[in-house]
C-alpha cells in the first residue's frame, strides 16, 4: 500500500486534469444512467399505461423534478401532437442524451492522457536523475540489466496497471454508484437486496488476487536477469566467439527464458480468469436479483410495475461493466504494486556521497592536496590502510603497485567517487566532504584506463558536458591531443559518428578523443589511470606526447602500468595490499633496491 500511495504523489501536480478527468467521468456516468432511464417512458408509452401529467411541476433542481418535467412535457406532446410525434421526441431525446453522454467520455479521457504520461515522465526523469547521483558503488552491486528493465519493464508495467487503476477509481466508483441512486429511486427494497450480494463477489474476487504480486514480483526480477544475460553477450562479443561459447550461452539463455515462460503463464491465467470469473458471478446475482424481482411482482408486493422492473434490470446490467473493469484493475494493480516496489528501491537507494547543506565552494586550486591517514574499505575488505600523503600544486605523483594494490581506489577518493571510511582528504586546508560537490569535480580531468566514448559524433563527445564549447575550441583540444589529423580524415570530419563506445575508432584514436575531452575542459588537477596500458606501441607514443601536452603546469595522479612513463614523476608511491610501503622519486626508489626495482626488472625482462 506504501507504494501505492508513492505512486499517487506522483499526480499532485496534474490535480487540475485529475479534477477535470473526474468532472467529466460524473457527467458521463449521470447521463449513461439518465439515458438508460428513459427506457420506462418508451416502456410505459409502448405498453399505453402512461398517465398524462397536467400540472406543470414546481420546486427545485432534483431527479423527481427533473423527472416530472420531462414527463409533463411528453404528456403535452402527446397531446398536441399525438403518439407518433411523442414517439419520434423520446428518440431524439434519446439520441441527444447519448451523443453528450459519449462527449463527455471523451473530455474524460482526453485529460487522463497528460495525467498518465506525466506521471510516467516523472517517474522516468526521478529515476534518472537518481542514477546521475548514485556512487560508483551501487552500479558494482547492482546488474545493468535488471537497472534497466526497472526503467523500462516496471516503469511500463505502473502505467498499465497502476494508473489504470487511478483511472478506474475516477470513473468506475462513479458508475456504480450513478446506477445504485437509479436504483433505488425505482426499487430501494430491491436495491437493498442487490446491495447485499455484491460484496460477497467482492469478497470472493480479492482472496483469488492475492497470489499474483508474489508472481509479478518474481517474473519482474527474472525478466531483469535475462537482460542483464543480453546486455553482456552484446558487450562481450569478441570472447563469445573466440571461446565459442555460443551454445553454453544459448542454453543458459533458454532455461532463463524457460523459467520466466513458467511463471509469465499462471501470472497472465491469474490476471486473465478476472473478468470472465467476474463476468460469471455478476450474472449469478443478476439471475438471483430476477427471481427476486420477478417474486415481488407476481405477488404484487410494493410498487414494482413490470416497466419499472424491466428499467431497474437494464441499469443493474450496467453495473456489471465498471464492476468487471474494476476487477480487472484490481487484479492487475498486484502486478503494478510489484514493479513499484522494484523502482521505489532504485529512487530509495542511499546516496552515500552527500553534499554538506553549507558545502563551501572552490572555484580555483591554489595550493596542496592532502590524504591525512587515509582508509577505505569495500564491504568490510580492506583497500587502503592508513596513506597519508600530501601533493603541492604542480606536482606530478605516480602510483605504482601489483593489481589490487589499492591504486584507482587512491584516485576515486580524489572526486568523491567514494569517500574514506577513516581519514580526511584535503583540499587547499579543506576537507573534500565540505566541499560544493560540483567545484570540486570541476577541478579535475580525468583519463581512464577504458576509454570511455559515447554513440554520439567526435564534437560531442569531445565537448561533453561543456555546453558552451565552440568548434574552435575542440578543434584545439584535439590537436593538443594528437588527434586533429586523424578526425579530419574521418568522412564527416568532427560530425562523424564514433559508435557504440567509439568501437569505429582504433585504440589510441578512443584515448587521444579523451585526452582531448580533458585538455578542453582545462582542469587543474588531472588523474591519468593507466591510459596508455592497452595500446600498442606507436599507439603509446602518440597519445604519451598527448598526455605531456595535457600534463604541463597541472597538478598529476598519474596510476602507471609501463613504469617506463613516470621515470619524471616528482613523487612515486608504491603501493602495495593498500599501503605505502616506498616513496621518493626513480632514482630513489632504485637505490632503495625494494618492491619498486623488482617491478621495474620484471618489465624490462
Amino acid at each position: 500500500m506504501k507504494s501505492f500511495l508513492r505512486i499517487l504523489r506522483y499526480t499532485y501536480k496534474y490535480w487540475v486534469f485529475v479534477v477535470l478527468n473526474t468532472i467529466f467521468n460524473i457527467l458521463s456516468n449521470v447521463l449513461s444512467v439518465f439515458s438508460i432511464a428513459m427506457i420506462f417512458p418508451i416502456l410505459t408509452f409502448l405498453f399505453g399505461t402512461i398517465k398524462p401529467v397536467t400540472e406543470k411541476p414546481t420546486g427545485s433542481l432534483s431527479i423527481t423534478w427533473i423527472l416530472s418535467t420531462f414527463n409533463y412535457e411528453f404528456s403535452q406532446i402527446i397531446q398536441v401532437k399525438g403518439r407518433e410525434s411523442a414517439l419520434v421526441f423520446l428518440c431524439i431525446a434519446i439520441v441527444m442524451v447519448f451523443f453528450i453522454k459519449n462527449l463527455c467520455t471523451y473530455m474524460a479521457l482526453y485529460f487522463a492522457s497528460p495525467l498518465r504520461n506525466g506521471v510516467i515522465r516523472d517517474i522516468r526523469n526521478d529515476l534518472y536523475k537518481k542514477i546521475l547521483v548514485l556512487p560508483l558503488g551501487y552500479f558494482s552491486e547492482e546488474r545493468k540489466g535488471d537497472i534497466l528493465a526497472r526503467m523500462t519493464n516496471d516503469v511500463l508495467e505502473i502505467e498499465w496497471s497502476i494508473l489504470n487503476f487511478l483511472e478506474s477509481i475516477f470513473k468506475d466508483p462513479i458508475a456504480i454508484l450513478a446506477s445504485v441512486f437509479a436504483m433505488l429511486y425505482i426499487s430501494p427494497q430491491l436495491t437493498l437486496f442487490v446491495l447485499l450480494l455484491l460484496p460477497v463477489t467482492a469478497l470472493i474476487i480479492g482472496q483469488l488476487a492475492k497470489s499474483l504480486k508474489r508472481s509479478s514480483q518474481l517474473g519482474q526480477s527474472k525478466l531483469g536477469y535475462i537482460l542483464s544475460l543480453i546486455e553482456e553477450t552484446l558487450s562481450g562479443q569478441r570472447i563469445v566467439k573466440g571461446f565459442n561459447a555460443g551454445s553454453y550461452l544459448a542454453n543458459r539463455f533458454d532455461k532463463e527464458v524457460t523459467g520466466y515462460y513458467h511463471i509469465a503463464v499462471g501470472m497472465f491465467r491469474r490476471r486473465d480468469l478476472s473478468s470472465p470469473f467476474t463476468e460469471f458471478l455478476s450474472m449469478c446475482v443478476v439471475a438471483i436479483v430476477l427471481w427476486f424481482g420477478g417474486r415481488l411482482i407476481i405477488m404484487n408486493q410494493g410498487s414494482l410495475s413490470a416497466a419499472s422492473f424491466i428499467t431497474f434490470m437494464v441499469i443493474f446490467s450496467q453495473i456489471i461493466s465498471p464492476a468487471k473493469s474494476f476487477s480487472t484493475s484490481f487484479y492487475n494493480i498486484q502486478k503494478g504494486m510489484a514493479s513499484a516496489d522494484r523502482v521505489l528501491k532504485i529512487l530509495d537507494a542511499e546516496n552515500t556521497i552527500i553534499e554538506l547543506p553549507n558545502a563551501q565552494p572552490i572555484p580555483l586550486f591554489k595550493e596542496s592536496i592532502e590524504y591525512r591517514s587515509v582508509s577505505f574499505s569495500y564491504q568490510k575488505e580492506p583497500v587502503l590502510k592508513d596513506i597519508s600523503v600530501k601533493i603541492d600544486k604542480g606536482q606530478t605523483i605516480a602510483i605504482v603497485g601489483p593489481s589490487g594494490s589499492g591504486k584507482s581506489t587512491f584516485a576515486d577518493l580524489l572526486p568523491r567517487f567514494y569517500d574514506p571510511t577513516a581519514g580526511e582528504i584535503i583540499i587547499d586546508g579543506t576537507n573534500t566532504k565540505s566541499l560544493n560537490l560540483i567545484d570540486l569535480r570541476q577541478l579535475m580531468g580525468i583519463v581512464t584506463q577504458e576509454p570511455i566514448l559515447f554513440n554520439d559524433t567526435v564534437f560531442n563527445n569531445i565537448a561533453f558536458g561543456m555546453t558552451n564549447a565552440t568548434k574552435e575550441d575542440v578543434i584545439a583540444a584535439a590537436k593538443v591531443a594528437n588527434a586533429h589529423d586523424y578526425i579530419v580524415k574521418m568522412e564527416q570530419g568532427y560530425d562523424s559518428i564514433i559508435g557504440d563506445r567509439g568501437t569505429k575508432l582504433s585504440g589510441g584514436e578512443r584515448q587521444r578523443l579523451t585526452i582531448a575531452r580533458a585538455v578542453l575542459k582545462n582542469p587543474p588537477i588531472l588523474i591519468l589511470d593507466e591510459a596508455t596500458s592497452s595500446l600498442d606501441t606507436e599507439s603509446e607514443k602518440l597519445v604519451q606526447d598527448a598526455l605531456f601536452n595535457l600534463m604541463k603546469n597541472r597538478t598529476s595522479i598519474v596510476i602507471a602500468h609501463r613504469l617506463s612513463t613516470i621515470q619524471n614523476a616528482d613523487l612515486i608511491l608504491v603501493l602495495q595490499s593498500g599501503k605505502i610501503v616506498e616513496q621518493g622519486n626513480h632514482h630513489q626508489l632504485l637505490a632503495k633496491n625494494g618492491l619498486y626495482k623488482r617491478l621495474v626488472e620484471l618489465q624490462q625482462f
